[in-house]
């Protein structure tokens, strides 16, 4: 079905889990109900875009190396479809921003327009990673500014999002590398090599949470303190079971990191804004 292979094509799990973390930044602000579900689809509808670029873009390399899991790829989706969907779900990222204020939609179209340079050939260069961190880190500033007086967040709490989204592109490579280096992708964890990028990300991940847990009084709560080796642990049981072949698990673990800092974040009531 046709609506199947959509939701496929759109890179769910990151969809879901980038909407998930920027959800929870929102409630942690105050706001009513109603202005979080609108910065919630805003946020799903900019993240549709992204996952589907990204498989229209890739779709001629990934049929070349026979990836599994890509719609467009496969021929199961019509390119010109995914194109529209790219631009309906791009221009609705933007509309649905725009009750948050225009500078927040700014910051949103942003870390979408950075999000896409990915998706349009930054991710075979040496600087392949700032796109992760630019379009993670302007997350936070997204969900503030929308607040009155368009405060900017945090600067530990942008700090500690660009991390994770640096995490996150490391992680995110290692299972592809034989195969982007068949079609002529070298983006930075190619060149630094799997080893060099595991321990990267490790790195950025316990980064973030250390900010997370220390930077909004510099002293932890014992909850706050438990944050860091739960990320550890977490990251620990991806990158083992990353071991396999075309593995995703360390991907899913900094996902689940960034949602469990966040949750932690709101749940001991520091502000996010």
């Amino acid at each position: 079905m046709v609506a199947s292979a959509l939701a496929r094509a759109c890179h769910p799990l990151p969809a879901v889990a980038v909407t998930a973390i920027t959800t929870g930044l929102a409630a942690g602000t105050g706001r009513p109900v109603a202005a979080v579900l609108t910065v919630a689809v805003a946020v799903l509808a900019g993240q549709l875009s992204v996952g589907w670029l990204n498989d229209l873009v890739d779709a001629p390399r990934d049929a070349r190396v026979g990836r599994a899991g890509k719609p467009v790829a496969a021929g199961e989706l019509d390119p010109s479809l995914v194109r529209g969907g790219v631009v309906v779900a791009a221009v609705a990222a933007l509309v649905l921003s725009l009750p948050s204020g225009v500078p927040a939609t700014a910051a949103h179209a942003a870390a979408l327009v950075s999000a896409w340079a990915y998706d349009l050939g930054v991710k075979a260069t040496v600087v392949s990673v700032l796109p992760y961190a630019v379009s993670f880190g302007l997350l936070p500033v997204f969900v503030s500014l929308g607040l009155p007086g368009a405060p900017l967040p945090p600067g530990w709490l942008v700090a500690a999002a660009v991390c994770l989204g640096g995490a996150a592109h490391f992680v995110n490579a290692l299972p592809d590398l034989a195969d982007d280096a068949a079609t002529g992708v070298r983006g930075l964890p190619h060149r630094m090599g799997p080893r060099a990028s595991q321990l990267l990300a490790a790195a950025l991940v316990l980064a973030a949470s250390a900010l997370l847990v220390f930077g909004p009084s510099g002293a932890a709560s014992p909850v706050g303190l438990a944050a860091v080796p739960l990320a550890a642990g977490i990251l620990a049981v991806g990158l083992l079971r990353s071991r396999r072949p075309r593995s995703r698990a360390a991907f899913r673990a900094v996902l689940l990191v960034a949602v469990v800092d966040v949750a932690l974040l709101v749940g001991t009531g520091v502000p996010t804004g």
